[in-house]
């Protein structure tokens, strides 16, 4: 059975860190690339880093770059999310999801990520207080 798990999200002040975990079982891990999206309330799924685990190739969006690191440990089966001086709008619930082809579906606009990628796991929230 396919399984991602994400976790690590919590009540975190503004200007403050937390890194997130998402744990893979079910699956070559190795030969998949693992992103990391995050949906607020009212708002569209958005993508935000993703790694390749054969080669450690990485994609961060324009929008999370500089706050934001992408690591993943193969031997774990798990891919972290290092996030830095929060804000209160990256209140959001955060989800992982991997992908065989790579980053680029990550990388592409919504429509590509929110059907393209092959397992979803289910979600961490993280809410950021002012």
């Amino acid at each position: 059975e396919v399984q991602l798990q994400a976790s690590g999200g919590g009540l975190v002040q503004a200007g403050g860190s937390l890194r997130l975990s998402c744990t893979a079982s079910g699956f070559s891990f190795g030969d998949y690339a693992i992103g990391w999206f995050r949906q607020a309330p009212g708002k569209e799924l958005e993508a935000l880093s993703c790694i390749r685990n054969a080669d450690g190739g990485t994609y961060t969006s324009d929008s999370m770059k500089g706050r934001v690191t992408i690591s993943s440990d193969n031997a774990k089966n798990t891919v972290y999310l290092q996030m830095n001086s929060l804000k209160p709008e990256d209140t959001a619930v955060y989800y992982c999801a991997a992908d065989i082809v790579g980053c680029t579906v990550v990388a592409g606009p919504p429509s590509y990520y929110k059907d393209g990628m092959n397992y979803w796991g289910k979600g961490t929230l993280v809410t950021v207080s002012s």
